[in-house]
């Protein structure tokens, strides 16, 4: 089943849109407190597009990204009594609750991985809202989580150049299921180990 080739290829058009930056920001916003989709679907196009950029792309990301996830704290720390049954609804009830496990265990370290890693970070930062995790520990583990993250794609782009943008391209199908079968790994394991 070919999804991921022509996908890429409509984000790619979309990256070269005089709103791309602004439509990167937005996503990586929304992705830290309630949207599904990460922002790297945007953001490693847009880097293979115009690698000159890329570190700004990654900045803005990572800015906007933080700032979505200090929404994603509000959400918990206000509105999670409004939020609950949505978490539920939307399947993200048992991974809610691993992460306040992660909480209990790790403390702010659990936001810091869940920044770097393909897991919802969505959750996490709902979740350490609820916790009433330290802000400004929070907001830290966050900057350098995601920053983390969002750099070492940048620079594995530039790093790779005109050889990664190939390689993107011709294993790009491959590189997509192969992103859906971790997170359903990852998925799998919050829902069996919960």
């Amino acid at each position: 089943m070919q999804l991921f080739g022509s996908l890429y290829e409509k984000v790619i058009t979309w990256s070269r849109h005089p709103h791309a930056e602004r439509y990167l920001g937005g996503m990586s916003f929304a992705e830290s407190s309630f949207f599904p989709v990460p922002p790297d679907v945007m953001l490693i196009p847009m880097c293979v597009a115009d690698r000159q950029k890329a570190w700004r792309y990654a900045l803005i990301t990572t800015v906007m990204s933080l700032l979505g996830g200090i929404a994603g704290y509000a959400i918990g720390y206000f509105l999670f009594e409004a939020v609950a049954p949505l978490l539920k609804d939307l399947g993200y009830w048992d991974a809610y609750q691993r992460g306040k496990e992660w909480f209990d265990r790790w403390g702010v370290w659990a936001v810091l991985i869940a920044g770097f890693s393909p897991v919802p970070y969505k959750i996490f930062t709902v979740a350490a809202g609820v916790a009433m995790l330290n802000l400004p520990a929070f907001i830290l583990a966050s900057f350098i989580g995601r920053g983390a993250r969002f750099f070492l794609v940048a620079g594995l782009i530039v790093a790779g150049g005109e050889r990664m943008e190939t390689m993107i391209r011709r294993y790009v199908e491959a590189l997509g299921w192969a992103v859906v079968a971790v997170a359903g790994l990852i998925g799998a394991y919050f829902a069996l180990s919960g």
